[in-house]
């Protein structure tokens, strides 16, 4: 079932909630590739009734010529989901519907967590992804939503938000799916030609090597290899590398044996922006 407005999504919601049937939602941007298919396959597993949403948000894009190139494939992401699962809630809403005359983003606090990586480098973004998801989470009003950790820090954001607001909601992360090059599945990846599809394997190759140097290397030697094997290549340009504390998503600068890390890449292919992470310990 297909369902373009806030209102008939909440009073299918409702006829679930009044039965006291698990809800489960997975809000995407589109252009669904198996990574988002596992989260949709584990939240079918887990729930009597899926809602996916599939809209591209404007408030989180932080450059205008990204969100008109951003793919769109509603035809194929519907029928890829029917395919699935012909009894999912296919929530695919106009900008209008949902910021209702005014696009524009709430702002918010996350402790810090928002000032990080992909904060330093998009400007408003995950205030964009905190007022979307805060409508979505109270139209759909699911029990547990899935994230892939692909956006690792947009999970932890996102566990923040439900704090903040109160919300009722689990919510799951899931592993990343990679392509058989190592490449994070992405939405984005279908912009790549093949020939920065096979070059952007060195994302992937460069966090495995520093995965398996980790206990024995420093953090700035690390960083220091890591831009090195960028500079090495030159079809793929650096945006930021950073081993980070998983909690704090803070950047770490020597290594403290009760903490566990992750290490952040984001990359550009051209005008195409990859982004990946890999847990290091």
């Amino acid at each position: 079932m297909v369902i373009h407005t806030q209102k008939e999504t909440l009073v299918k919601a409702l006829s679930f909630r009044n039965k006291n049937e698990k809800i489960g939602f997975v809000p995407t941007m589109g252009a669904l590739h198996k990574g988002h298919i596992s989260l949709v396959a584990k939240a079918l597993e887990e729930n009597t009734l899926v809602v996916v949403s599939i809209f591209v948000n404007p408030t989180q894009f932080n450059n205008s010529a990204d969100l008109e190139k951003y793919p769109r494939t509603p035809e194929d992401d519907i029928s890829l989901l029917k395919e699935l699962n012909n009894d999912i809630i296919i929530y695919l809403p106009e900008i209008s519907d949902l910021y209702e005359g005014s696009v524009l983003a709430k702002s918010y606090n996350y402790g810090g967590l928002e000032n990080e990586m992909e904060g330093k480098h998009r400007s408003g973004h995950f205030d964009g992804v905190g007022t979307i998801l805060d409508k979505f989470f109270r139209i759909v009003n699911p029990d547990t939503a899935y994230f892939g950790e692909k956006d690792f820090q947009q999970l932890q954001i996102v566990k923040k938000l439900t704090a903040i607001e109160k919300l009722p909601v689990k919510i799951i992360g899931c592993p990343i799916l990679r392509e058989p090059n190592g490449l994070a599945m992405s939405s984005r990846n279908k912009r790549l030609s093949p020939k920065q599809f096979d070059e952007a394997t060195l994302i992937y190759k460069t966090l495995e090597e520093v995965q398996a140097k980790f206990r024995t290397t420093s953090i700035a030697d690390l960083n220091a290899l890591v831009a090195e094997r960028f500079l090495q290549n030159p079809h793929l340009e650096l945006e930021y590398f950073e081993i980070a504390n998983e909690k704090t998503l803070k950047t770490a600068k020597r290594k403290n044996k009760s903490s566990k890390y992750r290490a952040f890449i984001a990359a550009f292919a051209g005008n195409i922006r990859l982004i990946d992470n890999m847990p290091l310990n």
